[in-house]
């Protein structure tokens, strides 16, 4: 099986930065999309960014440039940078991904990490 382990989020002060991790394991061929999304209470679930395996990289515009998503295939490891972060960012981010697992493609979630900014 596959697995998402996220970490980073926490406690922030508006203006400050954070840097998420996702962390896939498990019997995995290879990992083609990844994504971050996230949802605020009493809001839908949107999406914040994506990334390919190549590295070609996609943002909403809610984002304005202040996030930045990498990846790290050796590592099938995710990343999102969050930069300049308002009391809006708040909510819990997710990340997911379609995982090759022994030839089959499967989109897995992760748990989702807590990201609160205060002012």
């Amino acid at each position: 099986q596959v697995q998402l382990v996220e970490s980073g989020g926490g406690l922030v002060q508006t203006g400050g930065s954070l840097m998420l991790s996702c962390a896939a394991s498990g019997t995995i061929d290879s990992i083609n999309l990844m994504h971050w999304s996230r949802q605020a209470p009493g809001s839908q679930r949107q999406l914040v960014a994506s990334i390919t395996r190549g590295g070609s990289q996609t943002y909403e515009d809610f984002l304005k440039g202040r996030f930045s998503i990498s990846r790290d295939n050796a590592k099938n490891t995710l990343y999102l940078q969050m930069n300049s972060l308002k009391p809006e960012d708040t909510a819990v981010y997710y990340c997911n991904a379609d995982v090759f697992s022994r030839s089959r493609l499967v989109n897995y979630w992760g748990q989702g990490t807590q990201v609160t900014v205060s002012s």
